[in-house]
């Protein structure tokens, strides 16, 4: 599994400070903005970001004959980081990439210069079952992690029985529409600027259905996440939460009370995604 190909990109000098910034499971780097990155890099910082395996233009996995699970897509952070000479860097991660650079932050500290976890989740919290019960109708047992708002599971209960989209455009309509349910309601959507960047993800995936891959390593090593390591965590850590999260409501806050000394930051009106004026 080590020959997997990781597409990533640099910017800004070699001397500035570096930025690794980790997208979330089944999505693409350039699903951080292009704004956000051209703000780091003139603000003096050297930022990288890359194509998880499976999707994009990272290699296409045949994962029932090479099968894999998270710990190698979270060793594909290491890799990258490798590849571009970062000893260590900070860790801006998204969602699922917010878990992956927890977990880097607790086991390689060494290598975390600080972390910036947004829309995400405590790790070994148990946020993946939660989703789960959440979409199949099972009821929360005490202590889970808050369950994502309504408008978020009826429309991926409506995804679990729709046929698939036909034609590209189909493909990008649905694209849009899960867009807009993860941006959330606090703030307006623009669908220009949604349908550009969705095309621009539908276009340059090898394969678009092979992220599909990430849901099956998740099931092939379900004990991934450490339970209780958080407190092990040593760099400084922002969490962002925005105050209309459609899918870890209240998550951000289970990971400021676990990780020393870290601080949460509520943008009003953001959802899920990252809009180009994060």
């Amino acid at each position: 599994m080590q020959n997997v190909n990781i597409w990533s990109e640099e910017f800004g000098a070699d001397t500035d400070a570096p930025i690794l910034l980790i997208m979330g499971s089944m999505s693409q780097g350039v699903l951080w903005p292009d704004e956000f990155v051209g703000l780091l890099t003139a603000g003096g910082r050297r930022v990288v970001r890359y194509d998880h395996r499976d999707t994009g233009m990272s290699d296409t996995v045949d994962f029932a004959a090479n099968p894999y699970t998270w710990a190698d897509i979270k060793d594909d952070v290491y890799r990258v980081m490798d590849a571009h000479g970062l000893a260590g860097a900070h860790l801006v991660g998204h969602s699922a990439g917010g878990i992956l650079a927890q977990l880097i932050a607790v086991e390689r500290p060494e290598r975390v210069r600080s972390l910036t976890v947004i829309a995400s989740s405590p790790l070994g919290g148990g946020e993946g079952e939660v989703l789960l019960r959440a979409l199949t109708g099972q009821p929360q047992p005490p202590g889970s992690l808050p369950e994502p708002t309504p408008e978020f599971v009826d429309h991926f209960r409506a995804l679990m029985t729709a046929p698939p989209p036909a034609d590209r455009r189909a493909r990008i309509d649905a694209m849009i529409a899960e867009q807009r349910v993860l941006h959330g309601t606090g703030l307006p959507f623009d669908e220009d600027a949604a349908r550009r960047l969705q095309e621009r993800v539908h276009d340059r995936a090898r394969d678009l259905s092979a992220a599909a891959n990430h849901r099956l390593a998740a099931a092939a090593d379900p004990a991934f996440e450490p339970v209780d390591a958080l407190h092990r965590v040593k760099a400084p850590t922002l969490v962002i939460e925005g105050t209309h999260e459609p899918v870890k409501p209240g998550h951000g806050a289970a990971i400021a009370e676990r990780v020393p000394g870290a601080r949460l930051l509520t943008p009003s009106g953001l959802g899920h995604t990252l809009p180009p004026e994060t």
